[in-house]
């Protein structure tokens, strides 16, 4: 078994010796010393302890509504549903409107209610911004450019009807969206992106489907045309701190620990009972990877693409009843990143190795590390066909199949 200080498991390095132990870190330190030196690392803004969604917190812990005290935040999504089933329409509202940043990112509340939430956190940040660019309050160059992407991205999620699950402005931010119908969805998909996602980087214009929304809304397509009778939803979930580049930060699991829990909690708190599949990208695969060991067992499916590993040496560690799928392209640069894991650093065998023992999928089309989900790729339609239930229906990386023989 591969050691994870993050998750408390026991240490055990699969090495037979010293010098080789010292020959896999060497190569991992040069590996991201590389990256790290050409460009690849930037610098990750942390919370501050006064940020909004704090202060909020803070404000719902002595509030109440209707003379009843409000639950806590953390309490598990049943509670929270009995809650809110509990008020009036009124008295939901009146929550929403009061603790935005925290309604808008309880599981266990209506989506339709988190929704509303969120547009009105997203008011207000754009205001703070407007304001810290107005006010011209000590910023630098460089500050009033941040300042003002955050502006744009704020805008652009809530033109229209977007369905913003989860949001919050605080350091580099954090943000999640549903495409379809989450309350009426007969299968539910679930896309988890990998380094420098935040809430400016959630969705592009250039290059639209390197990003969770767009990544999102091309699985949506995919689905619909795989399936066009069954009711889908996708959710593009960049509602955990990422590692800001491919620096140190991206070579532990950290980060991944800490994504996992959420990724937990928004699982078992969708509505419904559809089946769940994940499709986790690049350092995604890590947090999927270790949600999996606690995962909800409505997760079906667990997709990897572009995997730098998934923190086991192989799929039964993973310790979860989901079938575990992966796929990389020739081109892809994650391939020369040493796949093992010692003391803590690397996240452990590749999961497109035979002795991994994923079910391995065609990539074809999909051109290096970020182009798994666009359109007309293999690589996408394989994700539609496990997205909707008929994983039978994938193309398999090797010529004779083999990745979905037990399931036809």
């Amino acid at each position: 078994m591969t050691s994870f200080p993050e998750l408390g498991s026991p240490s055990s390095v699969p090495w037979t010796t010293t010098a080789a132990v010292w020959r896999a870190l060497l190569a991992l330190a040069v590996v991201f010393v590389m990256l790290a030196t050409t460009g690849w690392t930037a610098v990750r803004s942390h919370k501050a302890p006064g940020d909004a969604r704090s202060l909020s917190l803070k404000a719902w812990l002595h509030g109440s509504v209707a003379g009843r005290p409000l639950p806590a935040p953390g309490a598990g999504p049943d509670v929270l549903s009995r809650f809110f089933a509990a008020l009036s329409g009124p008295q939901r509202e009146e929550l929403a409107a009061r603790y935005p940043l925290v309604v808008g990112n309880l599981n266990g509340a209506p989506v339709a209610l988190r929704y509303r939430a969120n547009r009105i956190a997203l008011g207000q940040a754009r205001t703070v911004e407007k304001r810290r660019m107005r006010e011209n309050s000590g910023l630098t160059p460089l500050g009033r450019r941040e300042a003002a992407r955050r502006l744009h991205r704020f805008e652009s999620l809530m033109d229209g009807d977007r369905r913003i699950l989860a949001f919050d402005p605080g350091g580099s931010g954090r943000v999640a969206e549903v495409v379809g119908d989450l309350d009426r969805a007969e299968r539910v998909s679930v896309v988890v992106p990998g380094v420098d996602t935040n809430v400016v980087t959630f969705e592009k214009t250039q290059r639209a489907y390197t990003a969770p929304v767009g990544m999102a809304r091309a699985l949506y397509a995919a689905e619909r045309k795989a399936a066009t009778g069954t009711r889908t939803a996708v959710i593009a979930w960049a509602d955990y701190t990422s590692p800001a580049g491919v620096g140190m930060d991206a070579a532990t699991g950290k980060l991944a620990a800490e994504g996992a829990l959420r990724l937990r909690a928004l699982v078992r708190a969708l509505p419904g009972a559809s089946p769940v599949s994940l499709f986790c990208h690049s350092y995604g695969s890590v947090v999927c990877g270790v949600a999996g060991r606690e995962l909800s067992p409505r997760v079906t499916d667990i997709a990897v693409a572009g995997s730098p590993g998934m923190r086991a040496e192989r799929v039964s560690e993973l310790r979860t009843t989901a079938r575990i799928w992966a796929m990389r392209d020739p081109d892809d640069w994650i391939q020369d990143v040493p796949h093992l894991e010692v003391g803590g650093l690397g996240h452990g065998a590749d999961p497109v190795s035979a002795g991994f023992g994923a079910r391995v999928l065609s990539a074809a089309g999909a051109r290096g590390h970020a182009g798994y989900f666009e359109p007309g790729t293999t690589s996408l339609a394989n994700f539609a066909e496990i997205g909707v239930g008929s994983p039978a229906a994938v193309s398999c990386a090797r010529a004779g199949g083999g990745c979905a023989d037990d399931l036809v």
